[in-house]
């Protein structure tokens, strides 16, 4: 058997002075715009509202070949162009056995509108995960500091929050103090950036386009 101080091994250790700078340093930097070439897809700063959002997933557009975002909520499936940011899809009223992506080994719902008819993989509430990093070294990253509030920072060639100045080598793109991250991560094409909580999703886009709308999904 464990003894008891196997059990409770006391206080956590302190912070080593490095990673002690390091959580200051995340502390202090303030929430800034994407640097170039990404751009807001929409208009509002967080986003558009999602309610109940459980989780998104990427695919493809088939005819213009623009990323789609897939966005499964408690109030059923939608689907957004994300370069124009228009919703171009949605279902209120999903097949139970498909309105979650738990119901099934691969985390996978049924798509809608341009894309039904194949089934997009969602990471979220019940797991999976997007691409955290992309072919020319875009890189994403959630950090803690001040747990439970996560931090997302994006970064390029190797510029990691570890070293460089913020706004120059690493940017913290986003602070979900208000509601839970669910999803973070690049679509496949690396063109796009998304960021999920429990409440709304932000987009950010490497492609030309306008920008869409905020309705709520």
């Amino acid at each position: 058997m464990h003894s008891k101080q196997g059990l409770w091994p006391g206080p956590a250790p302190e912070l080593s002075a490095y990673k002690q700078t390091l959580r200051d340093r995340f502390l202090a930097a303030p929430v800034v715009p994407a640097p170039e070439p990404w751009q807001p897809v929409f208009e509002y700063e967080y986003g558009v509202p999602v309610g109940g959002l459980l989780g998104i997933g990427f695919a493809s557009h088939p005819d213009s070949g623009h990323d789609l975002v897939m966005v499964v909520s408690r109030d059923g499936h939608g689907l957004f162009d994300a370069v124009t940011g228009e919703k171009i899809a949605r279902d209120r009223d999903p097949d139970p056995e498909d309105s979650t992506p738990d119901a099934v080994a691969d985390l996978s719902c049924p798509g809608l509108g341009p894309i039904a008819g194949s089934r997009v993989r969602i990471a979220g509430l019940f797991g999976g995960g997007l691409h955290t990093t992309t072919a020319d070294s875009w890189t994403l990253e959630v950090a803690s500091p001040a747990w439970p509030n996560e931090r997302v920072l994006l970064s390029r060639d190797g510029g990691m929050p570890h070293s460089g100045p913020h706004g120059e080598r690493w940017w913290h793109l986003f602070h979900s103090y208000y509601s839970e991250l669910r999803a973070v991560g690049f679509s496949p094409s690396g063109q796009t950036l998304a960021v999920a909580t429990s409440s709304d999703l932000s987009l950010w886009t490497r492609r030309t386009g306008s920008r869409g709308s905020s309705a709520e999904t």
